[in-house]
């Protein structure tokens, strides 16, 4: 169903395209921590999320927009979301993949949790059982709802 009526749309495409673009995102990035750390994250300062080959987790990538939230979560042993970072640059070439179509984002830190949201925790709670983390655990991007990317951020913050 068209909810633009046709002899708007010159007026509404526009508009819904400027709204989508100002509208904030929210997101999830697994990293190794035995390969790239919360911590040596904070000591950068910033990083060139490079190294994405799985087809959605780049698409992913290409839809994040500068300030959009991210949690960053420690795959491997740990499972946890360990703090909060943000997209400083949106997606441009991976330089790791010169000859492929991939892509990278800049991200910077912005705050640990005040705890490790493990996700033996997220799976419990049922405001957060469609979340892609719990339901496509092994996509290394995903998107996340406002709603639920705070609902994580509290349970960090007890």
């Amino acid at each position: 169903m068209n909810v633009v009526p046709p002899n708007r749309a010159k007026v509404w495409k526009p508009l819904l395209l400027v709204y989508n673009l100002q509208m904030k995102k929210f997101w999830l990035v697994k990293q190794e921590p035995s390969s790239y750390s919360w911590s040596n994250f904070v000591a950068d300062g910033e990083t060139s999320w490079t190294g994405v080959r799985n087809y959605a987790a780049r698409n992913n990538l290409r839809r994040m927009t500068k300030g959009d939230e991210v949690l960053f979560y420690h795959s491997g042993e740990e499972k946890a979301v360990i703090g909060v970072a943000k997209v400083t640059q949106t997606a441009y070439p991976d330089p790791t993949a010169p000859k492929e179509d991939w892509s990278t984002v800049d991200l910077a830190p912005v705050r640990p949790l005040s705890r490790a949201v493990t996700l033996v925790e997220i799976k419990k709670a049922p405001s957060l059982s469609k979340i892609q983390l719990v339901r496509q655990s092994r996509l290394s991007v995903m998107p996340l709802g406002a709603e639920e990317f705070r609902a994580i951020v509290r349970m960090g913050a007890m």
